[in-house]
């Protein structure tokens, strides 16, 4: 009875705080990276910097969203299966219940008050995503070697641009660390993450993964939810670097396709925007709109179908996870993945992140203003949250 209550209570946890996340947790996948490793690495303490940093090299390197991937990972090393499904919901739901609502023309985001507050949140995206950046470098970098992989990841992903240049920069960035790093990853040791997923399950959703992926483009057509499903599941499935890169595929799947009109596209694109979590929730609007079936049907199918191919490939790989991690080699190669990542996110924090939130001095004082709350006085994220985004009423032009 005990054990029971103490797992419930774990599920609860992990409801409640990813609620929280997903409530507040704007700016796209790298400030939702921000968010995580301030709510779960500094204040809860649930996995190590190193442990956090070595999950999110993983889930940049699988195709899907990858924020979305690291937080549904959390909760499963939190609270098991049902913790994962909590975790998953609970930072989904909000972002999808207010995309669902403006398909259906009920758009609560207008007038200047909220323009500004939609301007503030831009900006403590900046203050979220230099903070992470802050502790990340301090932690993942504290040699030559490693910030000099973190610049050359930087300057991989200037020259390189979208997915190709993130996983370029890992790429490079492990490699460089299996050449340079092997003294400091024998010197450290590592921490096993325990995931609660057997090898046999592993394999079993790697088979589920591909036999979705070659069946369901063969029943396409049959009926209009199985094109539904196809669309977002091979949407999902084939897009590495997750937020932004999937939309030229659903623009294929559901504007080419003669679903939707541009235009209505491009609003519900707007729309997500300005909302929290993740950006693949755009796929609940897209699937409220679709022809042939019930608003609400087709918004929890696209939702569902667009998630699930990632987090099946994450549940195949995790029972692996632990001992590959160990080798020796494979230390010293993700020692320079890690760096790696430190590099794509500081790139990340100029752009989009900076270029889109700092247009002047007022926008550049609310930003280090929010950092400052974070770093010096560390008020929680969602403190800060509030803080900026009010004042971005105050400074929205």
């Amino acid at each position: 009875m005990v054990e029971q209550s103490q797992a419930r209570g774990r599920i609860g946890e992990v409801f409640w705080v990813f609620l929280a996340l997903g409530l507040t947790s704007f700016g796209g996948p790298v400030a939702h990276l921000g968010y995580f490793r301030t709510a779960f690495v500094e204040r809860r303490q649930w996995l190590s910097e190193q442990a956090y940093a070595d999950l999110v090299a993983l889930c940049q390197f699988l195709p899907g969203p990858a924020s979305s991937q690291v937080g549904f990972a959390l909760g499963l090393l939190r609270a098991g299966p049902w913790g994962a499904a909590m975790a998953w919901l609970a930072f989904t739901l909000p972002s999808a219940i207010i995309l669902v609502l403006f398909a259906f023309g009920a758009a609560v985001l207008d007038g200047p008050i909220a323009s500004g507050i939609i301007h503030g949140l831009k900006v403590v995206a900046v203050a979220i995503v230099a903070h992470a950046v802050w502790g990340m470098a301090r932690n993942l970098c504290p040699d030559k070697t490693r910030t000099g992989i973190a610049l050359a990841a930087v300057l991989t992903v200037v020259l390189v641009s979208g997915p190709l240049g993130q996983v370029s920069a890992i790429v490079l960035g492990s490699l460089a660390g299996l050449a340079l790093c092997r003294d400091s990853a024998a010197a450290t040791a590592i921490e096993s993450l325990h995931f609660p997923v057997t090898r046999k399950a592993g394999m079993m959703a790697l088979g589920v993964f591909a036999g979705l992926l070659i069946l369901l483009p063969l029943l396409a057509g049959m009926a209009a939810w199985l094109d539904i499903a196809d669309a977002f599941y091979r949407s999902g499935a084939l897009v590495f670097g997750g937020g932004h890169v999937v939309l030229p595929l659903l623009e294929a799947e559901v504007v080419q396709s003669g679903w939707l009109t541009p235009d209505e596209f491009l609003a519900g694109y707007g729309a997500a925007q300005a909302v929290p979590g993740p950006l693949f929730t755009f796929a609940a609007y897209l699937g409220a709109l679709l022809p042939g079936i019930n608003g609400l049907v087709g918004a929890l199918l696209a939702l569902l179908a667009i998630f699930i191919p990632g987090f099946l490939l994450l549940v195949g790989v995790l029972p692996f996870w632990n001992q590959f991690r160990q080798w020796g080699s494979a230390q010293a190669l993700m020692r320079g993945a890690n760096a790696a990542v430190v590099g794509i996110l500081g790139a990340a924090l100029y752009q989009p992140v900076w270029t889109s939130a700092i247009i002047g001095a007022e926008e550049f004082a609310l930003a280090l203003t929010g950092f400052l709350l974070l770093t010096v006085w560390k008020l929680p994220a969602w403190v800060v949250v509030a803080i900026v985004a009010f004042g971005g009423i105050a400074v929205a032009p």
